[in-house]
């Protein structure tokens, strides 16, 4: 047994005190009598007192009031087993973490900016699976699918450009990466939508995606795109890494500095093709909300059927009894007919 209300329980020192209150005014009203009425006079005032209903009156008050202290402090007992169902969509995350990701267009760098972003996207969901995949020239599965938030935020939390050995972006690697996590899934009862979206500035290095697509495609997974950055391009700044003093800016191998902007035109292609939507963001202000709303009105599936066990409340029951209690105490006359 466990209580909801424990607190109340305090209030049981009051029945104690009550009955020696009530001990105590019978003894007050007895000295009373003996001193100021003779004991046959005094029966012959009380013509059909009933002693016995008196003292069942005043125990049924007092029993009564224990079972409603009792009640407040909400006991529970026994178990109520509950059935709880997720519904929501499946939705992989292919996050780019090419050297070109630190450039800082978009305050405070376009990566940061991004996981940012994850993050409010993913404290936003409510039932829906969700994994991360971060790529550059070769794509890694950071996260499973799954519906623990928390786990997938601390995946998030330490993604970085210097994770991965190349620092060159191909979509292809990230979606044949995504496909194969999409397969790996469980088929669920309800089938749910699918859904790829992937974040990157869109320079494309690699090889031609155009192959792992279609293969996404039939296995009915629309695939939407974000891009990140701004069309006027800037550098990609070196800082020390124990310092993080800015101690240059990338460059080529042919010494000159590199510059980055947004490729939409390729992130727009992509989410043509992949029966999807392009957005993006190009200023601190621009959020994934459009993306989000877009989610809410897609096809959800049932993903998990849990059953908890619980305490079951039995409260009502000895509220019920301290209200016949009461109700008896009432009914009980003081007098009766002789």
């Amino acid at each position: 047994m466990i209580w909801e209300n424990s607190t109340y329980l305090w209030l049981l020192l009051l029945v104690p005190a009550l009955i020696g209150l009530v001990w105590w005014r019978g003894r007050s009203i007895q000295r009373t009598q003996q001193k100021f009425f003779d004991l046959e006079l005094f029966q012959s005032l009380r013509i059909g007192f009933w002693d016995t209903g008196n003292a069942l009156k005043i125990s049924l008050m007092v029993t009564g009031l224990i079972f409603l202290i009792v009640s407040l402090a909400g006991p529970k007992v026994g178990t109520e087993v509950r059935e709880v169902k997720r519904r929501g969509v499946d939705m992989l995350i292919a996050l780019d973490l090419s050297a070109s990701m630190n450039a800082e267009d978009v305050r405070p760098n376009r990566l940061d900016k991004a996981k940012f972003e994850i993050r409010r996207l993913i404290e936003r969901l409510k039932g829906d699976r969700v994994g991360l995949v971060v790529f550059t020239g070769e794509a890694y599965l950071q996260s499973p699918m799954t519906l623990d938030y928390s786990a997938l935020l601390l995946f998030l939390e330490i993604v970085d450009t210097d994770q991965m050995p190349s620092s060159a972006t191909d979509f292809k690697a990230a979606m044949e990466m995504s496909l194969a996590a999409f397969q790996s899934l469980e088929e669920s009862s309800t089938e749910a939508a699918k859904v790829l979206l992937i974040i990157s500035d869109g320079e494309d290095h690699g090889q031609s995606y155009e192959e792992a697509l279609q293969e996404l495609i039939s296995a009915n997974i629309s695939v939407y795109t974000l891009g990140i950055g701004t069309q006027d391009g800037t550098t990609i700044p070196l800082y020390e890494e124990d310092t993080g003093q800015l101690i240059g800016y990338k460059r080529d191998r042919e010494g000159r500095v590199v510059t980055t902007s947004l490729q939409s035109g390729i992130l727009r292609q992509i989410a043509s093709q992949g029966n999807g939507n392009y957005y993006s963001i190009e200023r601190g202000n621009d959020g994934i909300d459009a993306f989000l709303a877009r989610v809410d009105e897609l096809e959800k599936g049932e993903f998990s059927s849990q059953e908890y066990a619980d305490f079951k409340n039995q409260y009502q029951w000895l509220g019920a009894i301290a209200l016949l209690c009461f109700v008896a105490a009432i009914a009980i006359p003081n007098y009766r007919a002789k």
